[in-house]
């Protein structure tokens, strides 16, 4: 591995280390990271959290989650398990601003054994209402100097709470040292986006009003709330996915090229999106709960907690002014994808006879997000034969077969990321500021909640939404 690519001795410090974003990507991802050659020369890990674990059962736990959520097929005859184990400790306690020592003392105690000065990122896979109290605590201990604190979605639960969050950040770290992750923009997929619109010009002189009718951007998920009801409860889909994933995706969609690609330019045209974003009301928003919800553990039976929105996003600026961009999530779907569908105007003039099927159904360009990452243009093309008769055909590209295998997830690049302190695919506070903004009002007065069935496309409301036109992902009441 080239040495560009790796980082400068860490401290890294796991926050909520036994929890189930630690187990199922944080800890897989660093040993990822150890056996591709992207780890620090030397480095140390320390979680941290109230559970009472030793140094040893903390291993344990850490070899189970890298066995199950990990990549290595045998992970006991892994060459670099050994070592990687041996970088790994454990401290049982509730860090605080008032009792910050035990942290405090692994934290020199694993310096030591560096030399040096080493990086230290804090990573907080904590509720978001202890991310104020972790920051506070850090900058009480004076660890502040040589770090990076990596913050989960969502950033604040409203306008307010993030203004006061962000108040906190800042009086112990600069804006430089926050970052705030979003793993949706660390997928390949994803910043393919960019590759496709700006290193092609076939495609970017198309992508604009002129010739895009609308835009969706849809994720919806199989699984349900699971087991996370303590955090879904007061969060919901809108704050959990749109104010974050969705509308981070929508910005990459819609901005401008940057002047060169680097992080400030970047964010800059990605915070221009975000201004430029009508703010929504009640009748842009469908808000729905599958059936059964409330019978999920810890979920009160009177909740009105949103397991699905629908979305009419409006851009108010000179490429995009009157093309919507429709936004749909949600849990207990029919299907679990992640896509992006431009859909082009039809044409002035349709010269031939009428196809069997509606000309959105074929004249788009769809981004795939998801595992079965790829991109497919669809579009009309003649039958064979002596008369003229059209038929859907299309033109599909799959990573998996053009590359092979991606050598880092989302997770893994984006924690490689910060310990190199590159912040292109990370969001900035101003931006997620606004996207605070652009849903205040819905948070405030929500439009009405819906039910759906399970396995289905949503409530039926999402379809009105989008009417005339139609969801490419299916409808609740699918046309034969």
């Amino acid at each position: 591995m080239s040495d560009h690519l790796t980082p400068p001795d860490h401290v890294i410090v796991i926050f909520g280390a036994n929890g189930d974003l630690a187990r199922r990507k944080l800890l897989p991802a660093l040993f990822h990271l150890d056996s591709e050659g992207l780890m620090p020369k030397d480095y140390r890990i320390i979680g941290n959290s109230r559970s009472e674990l030793t140094d040893r059962e903390f291993v344990n736990f850490a070899h189970d989650a890298i066995s199950v959520f990990g990549r290595s097929k045998n992970l006991d005859a892994d060459e670099r398990w050994p070592a990687f184990a041996r970088r790994l400790s454990y401290v049982s306690h509730e860090f605080n601003p008032d009792e910050p020592e035990p942290v405090l003392e692994a934290v020199e105690r694993a310096e030591e054994e560096l030399g040096g000065e080493p990086q230290r990122v804090f990573y907080l896979a904590v509720p978001p209402v202890a991310f104020g109290t972790i920051i506070r605590g850090i900058g009480e201990i004076n660890l502040a100097d040589r770090t990076r604190v990596v913050v989960e979605k969502p950033f604040g639960h409203d306008l307010r709470s993030f203004q006061k969050l962000s108040k906190t950040v800042h009086s112990v770290l600069d804006e430089q040292q926050v970052f705030r992750i979003d793993h949706f923009l660390g997928k390949e997929s994803v910043q393919n986006i960019l590759a496709l619109r700006f290193a092609n010009g076939m495609f970017e002189p198309i992508w604009n009003r002129a010739h895009i009718d609308h835009v969706q951007i849809d994720v919806p998920e199989e699984l349900g709330v699971g087991s996370r009801a303590p955090f879904y409860e007061p969060t919901g889909a809108l704050r959990d996915m749109v104010v974050t994933h969705l509308l981070q995706v929508l910005a990459l969609v819609a901005m401008e090229p940057p002047t060169v690609f680097a992080p400030k330019q970047l964010t800059d045209e990605t915070v221009k999106v975000f201004e430029s974003i009508m703010p929504l009301q009640k009748d842009d928003v469908v808000r729905g709960q599958y059936a059964g919800y409330h019978t999920e553990e810890g979920v009160a039976p009177d909740s009105d907690t949103d397991t699905f929105i629908a979305a009419k996003v409006c851009i108010d600026n000179w490429r995009w002014a009157g093309v919507p961009f429709y936004l749909r999530t949600g849990k207990r779907m029919a299907v679990s994808c992640q896509s992006v569908t431009l859909a082009f105007r039809e044409p002035p003039r349709q010269m031939f006879r009428e196809a069997p099927i509606k000309w959105f159904d074929q004249d788009h360009l769809t981004l795939e997000l998801g595992a079965d990452e790829g991109i497919t243009l669809t579009f009309l093309a003649k039958k064979p034969g002596p008369e003229i008769e059209l038929a859907p055909a299309s033109m599909v590209f799959k990573y998996e077969d053009s590359f092979g295998s991606q050598l880092i997830e989302a997770y893994e690049r984006l924690i490689h990321d910060v310990m190199m302190g590159d912040r292109t695919l990370f969001t900035r506070g101003d931006g997620i500021e606004r996207t605070w903004e652009l849903i205040a009002d819905v948070l405030s007065d929500p439009p009405a909640l819906h039910s759906y069935e399970q396995g289905s496309w949503g409530p039926a409301a999402a379809d009105d939404l989008i009417a005339p036109k139609r969801w490419a992902l299916g409808t609740t009441s699918e046309e034969e």
